[in-house]
């Protein structure tokens, strides 16, 4: 014996919709497939970023792969580092019966933030093979000096 369930109108027309979007989502995707949000694409322009703090210092590495020093801007404060860049990809493909030409730019950035103060004179910055090593010495704070008292 079959079982029959009553379709309501409210159902039918979510299945219909949900049947049209299927249908028309397999058909765009395989003629436009670059324009799809994936997730992939995106975090090609995002900047993992890893923080250690040692005793005198804060040392930074930043995953910047494809990025020259010239796309680079790096703005430093007494209490944080601000990262932008530029990245720029050109990819082309010929062959005999099509030639296909890819851009993948954009600008991206993330700020640090350190627990205290560093000593904006002595930071320093390093780019090597796509990553970026920045080291940010503590600022000593004068009541951590000791300073020697001259008698007069």
């Amino acid at each position: 014996m079959k079982f029959l369930i009553k379709k309501t109108p409210d159902r039918f027309i979510r299945s219909v919709n949900d049947e049209i979007s299927s249908i028309l989502n397999r058909n765009f995707d395989s003629f436009f497939p670059e324009y799809i949000y994936n997730e992939e694409e995106c975090d090609k322009l995002a900047m993992p970023v890893e923080l250690h703090e040692k005793d005198n210092e804060y040392c930074v590495k930043a995953e910047l792969p494809g990025v020259k020093k010239e796309d680079l801007d790096i703005d430093i404060d007494k209490n944080h580092i601000t990262i932008n860049a530029k990245k720029e990809e050109e990819h082309n493909e010929d062959t005999k019966s099509f030639r296909k030409s890819e851009f993948r730019y954009g600008e991206f950035s993330r700020t640090v933030y350190f627990p205290a103060d560093i000593d904006i004179e002595k930071t320093d910055a390093h780019l090597e093979h796509g990553i970026l090593k920045i080291v940010a010495p503590k600022l000593e704070k004068e009541s951590d000096k000791i300073k020697k008292l001259e008698i007069k």
